[in-house]
Parts: C-alpha cells; sequence; structure tokens
C-alpha cells in the first residue's frame, strides 16, 4: 500500500515537530493549513511535508487534505498527537488482514495525574461499545471507503464523529498502538470540564442537534 497522512494544522508550531518526527514512515505527509500565524508552516516545509492551504475549520481541513493526498490509504491525524513506534506495522498489518475496515489507534494522554487515566477509559469504553473514535485517535481508512462513505464534510464540529458514523463502528477496527494526544486542553480547561464538553457535545449531536449549533454553544 501506499500510505499518505493527513494532518490539519492553525497554529500548531509547538506540537508538529514531535507529530511529524513520529510519522517519517509514511509514503506522503500533508500538511492541510488553515491560516496559521506561528512557524507551523516553514516548520512542516523543512521536515518534507506537503502544505496545501483550506479555508480554516478541522472538517474543511481534513477534506481538503484528502482531496490532495495520492496514498492507497489515508491516515487523519491532530497536529498535537504523536503515533508510537510500531504505528506502521500495525497499520501495514490491518491493511493485510482487513483491507474493507478502517481503523483507529489507542488513546492516550501524556500526562501523568490520575485524571487522565479516567479520560482514557471512557475514551476506550466510548470505542468499544459505540464504535465512535475521535479524531485524536487517528483514523486509517482506505482510499475506497473513504470516497464511499463521501468523506469528511466542512462542520465546524463534530466532524470525526460524522464520518465515524457513517462509516459505521462495525466497520473500524481498534488497533494496538498508542495515539499519544497533549492533555494541555484538559490541563487548562479543567478535567472535569473538558470532558462534561466532550459528552454533552457527544450527546446534543446524538439527538440531532447540528453542529453548527453545538458550535455556538460550545465552540
Amino acid at each position: 500500500m501506499t500510505l499518505s497522512i493527513v494532518i490539519p494544522t492553525l497554529n500548531a508550531g509547538r506540537w508538529i515537530g514531535a507529530c511529524l518526527a513520529a510519522v517519517r514512515e509514511a509514503d506522503e505527509i500533508v500538511i492541510a493549513d488553515g491560516g496559521s500565524l506561528d512557524g507551523t508552516v516553514a516548520l512542516a516545509d523543512r521536515e518534507g511535508a506537503r502544505v496545501v492551504r483550506s479555508p480554516r475549520g478541522r472538517g474543511a481541513q481534513l477534506a481538503a487534505g484528502a482531496a490532495a493526498a495520492a496514498g492507497d490509504w489515508l491516515l487523519f491525524l491532530h497536529a498535537d498527537t504523536r503515533l508510537a513506534p510500531g504505528w506502521r506495522v500495525a497499520a501495514s498489518r490491518h491493511v493485510a488482514r482487513q483491507p474493507g475496515k478502517a481503523a483507529c489507534f489507542r488513546f492516550r494522554l501524556d500526562a501523568g495525574e490520575w485524571p487522565a487515566r479516567l479520560v482514557e477509559a471512557g475514551v476506550a469504553a466510548r470505542v468499544r461499545l459505540l464504535g465512535l473514535p475521535y479524531g485524536d485517535q487517528g483514523l486509517l481508512v482506505s482510499r475506497g471507503l473513504y470516497d464511499e462513505v463521501g468523506g469528511y464534510r466542512p462542520l465546524p464540529l463534530m466532524e470525526d464523529v460524522d464520518l465515524a458514523r457513517r462509516i459505521g463502528g462495525l466497520r473500524i477496527a481498534r488497533l494496538g498502538v498508542d495515539a499519544v494526544t497533549s492533555a494541555e486542553r484538559w490541563r487548562r480547561e479543567g478535567w472535569l470540564r473538558r470532558s462534561g464538553r466532550n459528552l454533552a457535545c457527544l450527546c446534543l449531536y446524538a439527538c440531532g442537534l447540528s453542529p453548527e449549533r453545538i458550535a455556538r454553544l460550545y465552540g
């Protein structure tokens, strides 16, 4: 397979170096930038990533990155997430064994505090019971399946859940390699508040509230 990694960025200079260093085994790295004013784009250029410009918004940026990518398989990854060693082997094994399915990695936070372990356990339960990984776990999907379900939509929020629901939980495998995400947002907003916000957004979306209205409430 040929594998393209797509990373949406917006002023992600403090994270993007570590993110890119962890995925050098990819055949192609596409940075979909939404108008960064820091050193994100320059750093991505130095690391050999391909940069495409996009309207701001993670859904729109992911769609633009996917459109520009050339790989048979796409791996969508957040800029503040680092894949652990062994990710490429796990991805290749998945492609060989389950080519009709997408896959996500195991969510981890780069924090030693006990609330981080509770968040991780909650994410694992959500993925296992509902088949709904979030974008900070990475999403590995073939170009064929991505196009079949219509790809990312230019939503202001919940773009990852929207795509996961269209793929379907039974077609998303779980890989035993960590995707280590920055805990900065949880520390800044508070562990309980951040987790409660995420749960509220998911519940409102499940009840039929539009991503636009959810973004106005919690964006």
